[in-house]
């Protein structure tokens, strides 16, 4: 299962976009692409950071092919 972004206007006019499957991860941006972006690439920091110690994190199943 991919992980969910939820992306929202602020009232200021920003974008915030948020991985649901991953609290706190959330960037925000100028435009909804920008803040899509963001927290795509911090998502990947943060599940990097999870793996190397040791720690849970989401399937990982649509993200990757292994091949013998």
């Amino acid at each position: 299962m991919p992980l969910t972004i939820e992306v929202e206007l602020e009232s200021d006019g920003r974008w915030i976009a948020e991985a649901t499957e991953l609290p706190g991860v959330l960037a925000y941006g100028q435009t909804r692409q920008d803040a899509v972006e963001r927290v795509q690439a911090l998502a990947l920091r943060v599940v990097a950071d999870r793996l190397e110690h040791g720690e849970s994190v989401p399937d990982l199943d649509h993200l990757f092919a292994v091949v013998p």
